[in-house]
């Protein structure tokens, strides 16, 4: 058994026999184990648009970093009981919280002192339409050789380009950006199986 941490309600891990998921109704913070899990932890506090949007509009459900704990929990749980942690590439995450940052092209690199591992792998190798770079972080598992080709990708996600109409692509929806396409799904699925009990 694997649990989905952080995971859309009725999304791509819900209905595998295998997998627990955790959505926001259930708040994944409070995962106690005793499965490895793959973890998904909300990413809009951490990206460079979260400053952005702080310095635009203020407010405290704007603040940078303040996830509400969900990170920090999700960090513990793959440390705790193995697995695999998805963010997007460039995520402010990794340096708050002491993680090497890893290079395009590098494959695993240690994280940290804990016997953690990092990687950037593109989303849009495993079939997502626009070009999403993701920083992975794994513990208590096998690494796997993923596909580390970097696909551009037919779609863009958010705003339209403003260097120009010929560098604008088709905008997929929010829910198609921040999905995960499920051969994606099933290799992370596959890597926290690997967890040593």
């Amino acid at each position: 058994m694997i649990a989905a941490l952080y995971v859309e309600t009725d999304g791509c891990y819900y209905g595998l026999p295998d997998v627990d998921p955790w959505d926001k109704a259930r708040d994944a913070r409070q995962y106690a184990g005793p499965w490895p899990v793959v973890a998904h932890p909300p990413c809009q506090k951490w990206g460079k648009m979260a400053k952005v949007n702080f310095a635009r509009w203020g407010g405290d459900h704007n603040r940078p970093e303040e996830d509400g704990g969900c990170f920090v929990a999700a960090l513990t749980a793959v440390r705790q009981w193995g697995g695999v942690l998805e963010h997007p590439a460039l995520s402010y995450a990794w340096d708050r919280h002491g993680l090497t940052r890893p290079r395009r092209g590098a494959g695993w690199v240690p994280a940290d002192f804990m016997g953690g591992w990092t990687c950037e792998v593109w989303q849009s190798a495993y079939g997502h339409r626009a070009a999403k770079a993701t920083w992975l972080y794994a513990h208590g598992v096998l690494l796997p050789q993923l596909n580390w080709a970097t696909p551009a990708g037919t779609h863009q996600v958010g705003f339209y380009d403003q260097r120009g109409k010929a560098k604008n692509k088709l905008t997929l929806s929010k829910k198609e950006a921040n999905g995960t396409p499920l051969n994606f799904r099933n290799v992370l699925l596959a890597i926290a199986k690997t967890a040593r009990s």
